[in-house]
């Protein structure tokens, strides 16, 4: 398992900042070739269940996720949501943390681990990094509301 953790200031309030964040079909237009299914649809809770589905045709694979922690921030207070994968492929779990930052800003935490079944543990070294990366870019995209 890889982890990394990537950190964002954002001119944003805290609500603003966790609902770009949290709008789970965003996030398909964030990760390249990415679809977004959420159950239920709205709104998100502990037990919801985000499938990603990434990939073309037979070269996809789903990366279902299930919310296991939901605290909205308040005025001044952190957001916390904890995600755990459940697939087969993609193992591990994501924490997104909003909360005050300097001048009014929103800082956003993104913790991750994340394994790929099969793949030898000498990987780690490289999942790491490319996944700071990918992350890092949606989570970018996602602040600037794209």
């Amino acid at each position: 398992m890889a982890n990394f953790q990537l950190e964002r200031t954002a001119p944003l309030p805290l609500d603003e900042a966790w609902r770009r964040l949290t709008q789970w079909p965003r996030h398909a237009r964030a990760v390249p070739l990415t679809r977004i299914e959420v159950t239920p649809c709205a709104p998100t809770h502990e037990g919801t269940l985000v499938v990603a589905r990434t990939g073309i045709g037979p070269l996809s694979f789903a990366d279902p996720m299930e919310v296991t922690v939901w605290q909205p921030p308040g005025d001044d207070t952190p957001g916390l949501c904890r995600l755990e994968k459940r697939g087969r492929v993609v193992r591990g779990w994501a924490e997104i943390e909003v909360r005050p930052g300097p001048g009014g800003r929103a800082r956003v935490v993104w913790r991750e681990e994340i394994g790929v079944r099969g793949l030898p543990g000498g990987w780690d070294g490289v999942l790491g990094p490319v996944g700071r990366y990918v992350f890092g870019r949606a989570v970018n995209r996602l602040l600037r509301g794209g």
